[in-house]
């Protein structure tokens, strides 16, 4: 298999790639990125540096079409896994055109590109967010046919690439399959994402700044088991069908506040409390069912072993993470008036 995997550079991207290498050494990865503030190719650094035969980096945005076509040419891609996004909802807030044009704009382009070129399957990513979020004593979960009911920009760009990409399946048979995810967490996340960032701010001795609707909650999964899934949906999964990816493990963020303070040795005196940021969502929850009884997935990564060994991650990993803090373009409280806060998610 020969793969494109754009926002290669990201979070789950890079990991996805690294995984991918190592499970699949024969097969060819291609890195697609157009390295924005998120993006960071020291995560990649580990997968460079060899004849190029087996992986390759190409430094492009996916709303440019043209060099999207000429990389699928020139690497003979025929599988194309989209991880390419504007994901941190803060900043959507602030900058909400930004999303609709990457998110929804660009994935168009990619489709279309990949339409153009014959790709043999098309992947795309995306998340738990595009059905709205749930009360904090509901008894529901979110399945692969409920209802979108985006809430806040990010949610509704994600929205609006899951229907793009729909509706290139539908209309031009491009051979797409979907993905949507709980929230991840694992190494080479940028610290703008709460885990990252309490664990970062942790060991700098600093404040653990927490919404004030501190018991909301998210499903929480590790990004290896993440990548899994996305291999069992390409291997596996059936052409022009949607798949959710869940862990069933919610959490609050008084508990990852305090999970992370335990793994760093940190006084509970470091958790503040801050504003909530407009359309702050609740509680998410997939029923991930489909996925487990059709393809045999399922996680393998305990949460409270995971969010260990990814602090522990962070506390070997300083080089790679001191000189992504101020790179957040995002200051929390910015829509409250106050040129305050830190950056988070």
């Amino acid at each position: 298999m020969r793969l494109l995997v754009t926002g290669g550079a990201g979070f789950i991207g890079s990991n996805f790639a690294r995984y991918w290498r190592t499970a699949h050494p024969d097969d060819c990865v291609v890195v697609l990125d157009a390295l924005t503030y998120a993006g960071n190719r020291d995560s990649l650094a580990d997968l460079e540096g060899g004849d190029g035969s087996r992986f390759a980096f190409v430094h492009g945005d996916i709303g440019d079409q043209q060099a999207v076509e000429e990389t699928l040419k020139t690497y003979g891609i025929d599988t194309v896994v989209n991880f390419a996004a504007e994901s941190h909802n803060s900043l959507a807030v602030l900058d909400p055109g930004r999303f609709l044009r990457t998110n929804v704009l660009g994935t168009q382009v990619l489709c279309e590109a990949a339409r153009r070129v014959g790709v043999g399957r098309f992947h795309h990513i995306s998340t738990c967010e595009v059905y709205g979020d749930l009360a904090l004593d509901s008894t529901e979960s979110f399945d692969e046919e409920s209802p979108y009911r985006p809430r806040t920009p990010y949610n509704a760009s994600k929205a609006g690439s899951d229907h793009v990409v729909r509706a290139y399946g539908e209309t031009f048979e491009l051979p797409v399959t979907i993905t949507n995810c709980c929230n991840n967490y694992g190494p080479y996340q940028f610290p703008e994402k709460v885990i990252p960032f309490f664990t970062t701010r942790a060991l700098r001795d600093e404040s653990l700044p927490m919404y004030e609707s501190t018991e909301n909650r998210r499903e929480w999964l590790h990004v290896e088991d993440h990548c899994r899934a996305v291999e069992s949906v390409l291997l596996h999964g059936r052409v022009g069908e949607t798949y959710h990816v869940g862990s069933g493990r919610e959490a609050t963020i008084t508990e990852i506040a305090d999970a992370v303070l335990a793994a760093t040795g940190k006084p509970q005196s470091l958790k503040t409390v801050v504003p909530d940021r407009p359309g702050h969502d609740r509680r998410y929850l997939l029923d991930s069912s489909k996925i487990r009884e059709e393809l045999a997935w399922t996680p393998t990564v305990p949460f409270e072993a995971g969010l260990e060994a990814t602090v522990a991650w962070y506390r070997a990993n300083e080089s790679w993470w001191r000189p992504l803090i101020g790179r957040s373009p995002v200051v929390e409280t910015a829509w409250t008036g106050d040129p305050g806060g830190t950056g988070r998610a």
